[in-house]
């Protein structure tokens, strides 16, 4: 799940301060989930708007607002509203308000900022287990991903910072690598321990402007 969080409403009303009139589009998957860009989130913000004495022409919720084919049809549907409309405010990741960009030829503004890719722990409780490094090596971690869970990267721990099993960032917070160590040793799996893995080939993190993938 992509983790966002609302911008200060002084920094969207900086946005918008040449627009008079402002659509709202939200999004029904991860802003929902982070409670950014869900329903509530749109109304509220709608309501703040208005407050500050601009005009929402209207609002729309996209169910996954970073697909484009989908989003075109919503925002074609609300075609009107959107011609009534000065900008566009976009509650949801940076992903969802580049698709906007690209359908409306109109002023597109974020109302969120983008942190990471992460996993929920709970409602509005979330950890940043991966980087999107391109070269995943889980399978020989334990599930355990070091490169985002260790303050360092670092690909051969524990480092010399690490005490009672307790990183050196914080006496709270666990070694990952010890962590990874008491995982491999559940899965019966220690030897992999005595791999050396080589620095981080982050060229391997491709950053295609178009990605087609092979189906069979």
């Amino acid at each position: 799940m992509i983790i966002t969080k609302l911008k200060d409403i002084k920094d969207i009303l900086g946005y918008l301060e040449k627009s008079d009139s402002v659509f709202i589009v939200g999004c029904n998957s991860c802003a929902a989930q982070c409670q950014t860009g869900g329903e509530e989130d749109v109304e509220r913000m709608s309501n703040l708007l208005k407050d500050s004495g601009k005009k929402v022409s209207g609002t729309v919720i996209p169910d996954e607002t970073c697909h484009i084919p989908l989003v075109k049809k919503c925002l074609k549907d609300n075609d009107s509203d959107i011609q009534k409309a000065d900008a566009l405010l976009v509650m949801a990741c940076g992903a969802g308000t580049q698709a906007v960009s690209t359908i409306v030829n109109k002023k597109t503004f974020p109302a969120c900022d983008t942190l990471f890719l992460g996993d929920v722990q709970r409602i509005g409780n979330f950890t940043e287990y991966c980087s999107m490094c391109g070269e995943c090596i889980l399978g020989e971690t334990g599930g355990i991903c070091p490169v985002t869970r260790c303050p360092k990267g670092i690909m051969n721990g524990p480092c010399g910072g690490m005490h009672k099993g307790k990183c050196e960032e914080s006496d709270e917070k666990d070694c990952v690598w010890v962590k990874i160590w008491e995982r491999l040793q559940d899965l019966g799996c220690e030897e992999m321990m005595s791999k050396i893995r080589s620095p981080k080939d982050y060229s391997k993190k491709k950053k295609p402007g178009n990605l087609r993938l092979n189906r069979r």
